[in-house]
């Protein structure tokens, strides 16, 4: 498969030609790496071409982008496919890479082989990266690990080295809303809201593609627009609905997940079955805290553009759609109150960042965002 041809994700990567090229030509020669670290700032596109690298390598048919592994790497539910990211406020847990260590050494379940994904590696400390080391040195020949990780520099180089490195270069915000204007065919307003709320070109799609998610955002601008007016048990309420409205994309997830995991009883063994439930389990929490990061995105794009349009920098404002409820929130508070609430949003991420309870996160943010804005 070239650049140009197939129609699976890897090449649809137009943003990074350069990896998408040198992943395409490692596919289609046979050459491809045991372990690959892709580094690059937030925002490159690095989860996505680890995706886009997993659908090549388990693909039935070429890069077909339309096969039953193409589709189930398409919408994350492959169990092959195994994603990993930091369960503690200070990194990897080492219980997370015995967890890891222990599914290597399983055969894969329904491709030729297993791909894992680790994401924010600079956050594998000495102790789990020690236990990581061995196997990525000497892997089965079944498994491919993929490393995501935003500079060499702050990695543990016994890591790097086992690793080949893969650049992503930092994409401006016109060359992401122009990426995804081309894939939605949705005007260049919306997709900039969209790439400013999930982050990159892909995520951006994906929350185009999604009442659910976008459903979501409104609520949260409407909580905050209400701020102003509300009193606590408006806020308790609102940080309640807010985040039913979060789990509400969960439930297909769920379903796909129960689907997958009464196909695979009949031959999966009872240890290996708890391994995959485990792993479900896994992948909700990280969808639920990814939820919330965008929900709080939406928040922090909100207030940019509040302070945008009290700085009088209205033609720089993204949310297009919320116009009113920037103009709202810009009449009754200052360029003090607007930054005073945008430390409550960076607060909130920590927090979620500590897995303190989210719906508790939420709570705090919406209450020192009001008093923030009017002043209390």
């Amino acid at each position: 498969m070239t650049a140009a041809s197939g129609a699976g994700l890897l090449a649809q990567l137009d943003t990074q030609p350069r990896v998408r090229d040198f992943l395409s030509h490692a596919v289609t020669t046979g050459r491809v790496s045991h372990a690959y670290l892709f580094v690059g700032a937030p925002g490159s596109g690095k989860l996505d071409a680890a995706w886009a690298l997993a659908q090549s390598l388990l693909c039935e048919n070429d890069g077909c982008g339309a096969c039953d592994a193409c589709v189930r790497v398409a919408r994350h539910t492959h169990p092959d496919v195994h994603v990993y990211e930091p369960e503690s406020a200070t990194g990897y847990l080492i219980a997370q890479v015995r967890d890891l260590l222990e599914d290597v050494a399983l055969s894969p379940i329904r491709a030729p082989r297993k791909v894992y994904i680790i994401d924010r590696a600079e956050q594998l400390r000495a102790n789990t990266a020690n236990a990581l080391l061995k196997t990525l040195e000497e892997p089965p020949a079944h498994t491919v690990f993929i490393l995501l990780g935003t500079s060499t520099d702050v990695m543990l180089p016994t890591i790097v080295s086992r690793c080949q490195c893969v650049p992503f270069r930092m994409l401006s915000t016109e060359e992401s809303t122009t990426a995804v204007a081309h894939a939605t065919g949705l005007a260049p307003a919306r997709c900039r809201m969209a790439v400013a709320v999930a982050g990159s070109p892909s995520r951006a799609i994906e929350f185009l593609k999604s009442a659910e998610r976008q459903e979501a955002r409104r609520q949260m601008l409407r909580a905050v627009d209400a701020l102003p007016r509300a009193d606590e048990a408006d806020i308790l309420l609102a940080a309640k609905d807010l985040m039913g409205a979060i789990r509400a994309p969960l439930a297909d997830v769920k379903s796909t997940q129960q689907a997958v995991l009464e196909q695979n009883a009949d031959y999966l063994s009872r240890g290996a079955l708890k391994q995959l439930e485990d792993r479900n389990k896994r992948e909700l929490s990280a969808r639920e805290r990814s939820g919330i990061m965008e929900a709080l995105a939406s928040v922090r794009v909100l207030l940019r553009d509040v302070l945008m349009s009290l700085e009088g920098a209205s033609d720089g404002i993204v949310d297009e759609d919320a116009a009113d409820i920037v103009a709202r929130l810009a009449s009754v508070t200052t360029t003090a109150g607007a930054l005073g609430a945008l430390d409550a949003v960076s607060a909130a991420e920590k927090r979620i960042a500590r897995n303190i309870t989210p719906q508790l996160t939420i709570e705090v943010m919406l209450f020192d965002i009001r008093k923030a804005l009017v002043c209390l």
